[in-house]
């Protein structure tokens, strides 16, 4: 743990962390927060899958554009805009009660999402040497889980005690403090992008971004899938209350995964790590097709959490691997629209699915998207061969100096 506390020894590493996290535990309630709101107005499990389909569709498929104008602009304008738009949206679709109002406002609150994650991802390169990269990745890995497991909390908890609409109220003020925040940090106010390469080509037509853009289809519709079937798994067993304890464990899990990636040497290639922890991750799948809410379901979701963590963290270095220059926010811009939108096709289909066949048959489809995920990367790992190897001691050293990538 010496590394983690050496990590925060480097200056804005606090202020980085702490002023987003507000904002990502708005995007950790969101989905919930809509769904209990919807489906405690319209009485409809299927149509509260479809509200957080459509909300995350806008979002998602407009994150390659917004990626891309920060590689172009910078991050200041775009936040200032997006972050006050979005709470302004989620205030507006708390107060709405008719089935195509909400949906309207769920759109539009999508399409002015600001990309919080996406705007930490390339500060950390500014941040911190080469050499503590990793780490960095794998504490930011672990804020957007503890994000995601504090927000399912503050969503369910509001909802059930107080509330459904609540918690789109506390969502927007989470957004306005911590997307305000991240934008007032020095470090992001200073961010200059990248400069392309002179034989740049479009992003679009990158094969190793093809490859994960493929792999990203499978992966997006199976969580979406996912995070619809525990909330309407435990909606008709009548144990609404146990949907935080299950993302609480995955959540909680998520972050432990993440923190001991972090700590996996550097004498192990990303692409490598990302591999062997992928087929792990399938294989821990499976066991939740099985279970039912109760104490077997937060169990497996733990587990599957867990692993799933500590892919994050390789997958980030895999990306920034392999992407062409000058597109730091770009890629997972573009990684995001297509993983994100099939998420919002997958969350649509999620509530349809658990509604009329069941939500163990919707959970076998998020474990079968694993599988096909890692044959993928698999069968196409000669073109994340980029990612695959090992920077010598000269380069390591020689990004301390620096703080630049290192080049092969």
């Amino acid at each position: 743990m010496k590394r983690y506390v050496e990590l925060f020894r480097i200056p804005n590493v606090w202020a980085l962390v702490l002023a987003c996290f507000p904002a990502r535990v708005a995007y950790g309630m969101v989905g919930l927060g809509i769904f209990f709101k919807v489906q405690q107005a319209t009485g409809s499990i299927s149509f509260a899958g479809l509200v957080i389909g459509v909300n995350a569709a806008a979002g998602s498929f407009t994150a390659g554009i917004r990626g891309s104008l920060m590689d172009k602009y910078g991050q200041k304008w775009p936040l200032r805009i997006m972050v006050p738009g979005y709470a302004g949206m989620s205030f507006a679709l708390n107060a709405m009660h008719s089935k195509p109002l909400m949906l309207t406002f769920a759109f539009v609150m999508g399409l002015s999402a600001p990309p919080i994650n996406l705007s930490v991802r390339p500060l950390w390169k500014v941040v911190v040497p080469q050499e503590f990269l990793r780490t960095a990745y794998a504490v930011d890995t672990a804020i957007m889980s503890a994000a995601g497991v504090v927000g399912p909390v503050i969503a369910t908890s509001l909802a059930l005690s107080l509330h459904p609409s609540l918690p789109l109220n506390i969502c927007g003020v989470l957004m306005l403090i911590g997307g305000g925040a991240l934008a007032a940090t020095r470090v992001s106010r200073n961010y200059v992008p990248e400069g392309k390469s002179p034989n740049h080509i479009p992003l679009w037509k990158h094969k190793p971004l093809q490859l994960l853009m493929i792999e990203g289809c499978f992966i997006g519709f199976g969580w979406g899938v996912f995070d619809v079937a525990v909330p309407a798994f435990t909606t008709i067993e009548k144990v609404p209350h146990l949907t935080a304890w299950i993302f609480t464990a995955m959540g909680i899990a998520n972050i432990v995964g993440g923190l001991l990636a972090g700590l996996v040497s550097k004498r192990t290639s990303s692409l490598q790590a990302m591999r062997r922890t992928y087929l792990t991750w399938f294989f821990i799948s499976i066991p939740i097709v099985f279970t039912h809410p109760n104490w077997t379901m937060i169990v497996a979701s733990a587990f599957l959490g867990l692993i799933g963590g500590a892919i994050q963290v390789f997958y980030w270095e895999v990306m920034e691997a392999i992407r062409p220059q000058g597109s730091q926010t770009g890629m997972m811009g573009w990684l995001w629209t297509v993983e994100g939108t099939l998420m919002s096709i997958g969350s649509a289909a999620g509530g349809v699915i658990s509604e009329r066949q069941s939500p163990s048959f919707a959970m076998a489809i998020t474990s079968l998207c694993i599988g096909i995920g890692y044959v993928i990367l698999a069968f196409g790992k000669g073109l994340l061969i980029a990612a695959d190897r090992i920077p010598t001691p000269e380069e390591d050293l020689a990004a301390m100096e620096d703080n630049s990538p290192t080049t092969n």
